[in-house]
């Protein structure tokens, strides 16, 4: 055989074996553990209007201030917005399916037999704004960029299980796993991608302000830091009439307006700066929102109900902190918070209390452990010790003051050899005990007071104040804190995003979300059984499991949820007929809704 032929014949092998595969294995959706609900030639998401009417302007608050156009680097904050407006992925998740995905950027994709390796296939119709069609170059260096240095650390927990890419050719790219993961070929479609040339030649790290190069609905068209920024309809949108955007993205300009304050931002709310609000603040809801534009309906003032899993919020306790490695420490700290006085005094009965690390879902531990939570304990090695009743008869207590709860406290720190003297709470190194509470919202200055009063009974002093936000980033990045808010949202089907909350490898990964520092092999087991269950009921057992081990650590001082999404706005969008069942508010709204 003679090299010409050699040359010749391979490709055409290749490309015959690709072509045959296509046809016989290809995929266009993804469902984790069950069916994906719409079919390949769906023409639209039930939870939009294919027929919605495009134009207008919405305009948005914004808290805080911005400092670049970068939303992948772990030491800048970017502006509200930029993620979902600018930037795509290969695939669509579904927001009324627990876990399915669809092909955007990607036409379509095959899983190997083994289940060690993807491949996606780019759509010849895919292009950025700058009009370059996007290739497997594009899908590469996006990857690449995003698990190097620079780039935020998650990115890499993320994607740990891909072991290579390989560019087949211009439109196809292959990703190859360490490890069987039911979930990895799914996580690869929820890569951002974008062109090399935004950062026409500098390093990742320093692109702070050179505007994106990337697929999505909308480019920017001006800003100001820290004032606005303002988006603006791409007119040459490549996936204007894809079945994964048909109805979404009707506004022609989306601008976020930015207020240090967020009482002065309900105020220009009122006023009219702007359209849209989605308010977290429980007395502000009770209590601010009137006068004559919500009396005659001018503003709307309403809840949309989600069937989201709400996680966990919580004060988070930095076990790296000598005061809090201790597990009864930090339980009588949790005990001496007043959840039912905050919740009726503070929160106008809004709120339920959290009970889980997965509230609001079937993925939470119930009191008792199951037969399951057993089995698996012991198929595990995991000490049945650890697999006991949950440590939570302080929820729902309701004593007056919450002195039963202190009292409590208080034995756990006498049992400790903990002494108070003069007022004042002293450890057995005769240390005084007292630690500092980071802010980055005034607002929640007001939920502290009760918290310090009660600390104080105990002989705690607890020291807080509210901080700028970019500084506050810095120190949450860099674990320099003693306690803060800290909020684990999870979706229906929780997978290697749980690397970076809970594994003991992001315990000292700064800028990971494994702030409270925990490192436990049994956590780290029970991590890696969720996300390589190839049954979605072995996933929950395992869920369950988890729930129990982190809840009886005593990790968080749990706070709150609410299974609605507050909201107010001016009469002047259409909604589309029917919400879907896990959604964030202002994402859902800039997707779906659009002017009168």
């Amino acid at each position: 055989m003679n090299i010409y032929y050699k040359k010749l014949i391979k490709p055409l092998i290749t490309i015959c074996a690709l072509l045959f595969s296509i046809v016989t294995m290809a995929d266009y959706s993804i469902g984790v553990g069950y069916k994906p609900k719409y079919s390949d030639s769906f023409t639209s998401f039930d939870y939009v209007n294919p027929e919605s009417k495009q134009g207008g302007v919405i305009k948005l608050s914004a808290f805080g201030t911005f400092e670049s156009l970068n939303p992948f680097l772990l030491k800048s904050l970017a502006p509200t917005g930029l993620t979902n407006l600018v930037f795509e992925t290969l695939m669509e998740r579904s927001l009324d399916e627990p876990s399915s995905s669809y092909g955007h950027i990607a036409s379509e994709y095959i899983l190997s037999d083994d289940k060690l390796s993807v491949i996606y296939y780019i759509k010849e119709n895919a292009y950025f704004s700058n009009g370059d069609k996007i290739t497997a170059n594009d899908v590469e260096f996006s990857y690449k960029t995003l698990i190097g240095k620079g780039a935020h650390p998650q990115y890499k927990i993320y994607w740990s299980d891909i072991r290579e890419v390989t560019v087949l050719d211009k439109k196809s790219i292959k990703f190859t796993f360490n490890q069987k993961n039911p979930e990895l070929h799914m996580i690869i479609g929820d890569i951002p991608i974008f062109s090399k040339k935004w950062f026409n030649g500098k390093n990742f790290g320093e692109s702070i302000l050179d505007e994106p190069i990337a697929s999505g609905p909308y480019i920017i068209s001006k800003y100001e830091t820290g004032r606005f920024i303002e988006y603006k309809k791409n007119p040459n949108y490549w996936a204007k009439n894809e079945s994964t955007r048909k109805g979404m993205f009707n506004f022609e300009k989306i601008i976020f307006k930015y207020y240090k304050d967020m009482t002065v931002a309900l105020e220009a709310f009122k006023a009219g700066e702007y359209d849209f609000i989605y308010e977290n603040h429980s007395k502000r809801w009770a209590r601010d929102y009137n006068g004559p534009n919500f009396d005659n309906n001018t503003i709307i003032k309403t809840e949309l109900q989600h069937m989201n899993n709400a996680g966990i919020q919580g004060f988070i306790f930095n076990t790296r902190k000598k005061v809090f490695q201790n597990k009864k420490v930090r339980k009588a700290i949790t005990l001496a918070f007043d959840f039912n006085w905050s919740n009726k005094n503070l929160f106008y009965n809004q709120y339920k209390r959290c009970e889980s690390y997965f509230s609001n879902s079937e993925l939470s531990g119930k009191i008792q452990p199951t037969i399951a939570e057993i089995n698996l304990a012991k198929k595990l090695s995991i000490s049945l010790s650890r697999v006991i009743e949950k440590d939570n008869a302080f929820i729902n207590e309701s004593s007056k003051n919450n002195r039963k709860n202190l009292l409590n406290a208080k034995k756990i720190f006498d049992e400790l050899g903990w002494v108070v003297k003069n007022e004042i709470l002293y450890d057995d190194t005769n240390t005084r005990v007292e630690f500092d509470f980071l802010l980055a919202q005034k607002g929640f200055e007001r939920i502290l007071a009760p918290f310090a009063k009660n600390l104080k009974k105990l002989g705690i002093k607890l020291n807080y104040r509210t901080i700028d936000l970019s500084l506050y980033q810095r120190r949450v990045d860099s674990f320099d804190f003693d306690m803060m808010v800290m909020s684990y949202p999870q979706s229906q089907s929780p997978g290697n995003e749980l690397i970076s909350m809970f594994h003991s490898s992001s315990a000292n990964s700064k800028g990971a979300y494994n702030v409270g520092g925990i490192n436990d092999p049994d956590i780290d087991a029970l991590l890696e059984k969720i996300i390589y269950s190839s049954e979605r009921k072995e996933m929950i057992v395992a869920s369950n499991l988890l729930d129990r081990l982190l809840w009886n650590q005593f990790y968080m001082l749990p706070n709150w949820y609410i299974n609605t999404h507050r909201i107010a706005f001016f009469d002047k969008f259409n909604q589309p007929v029917n919400l879907p069942k896990y959604y964030e508010a202002t994402n859902y709204i800039l997707k779906t809704w659009s002017i009168k």
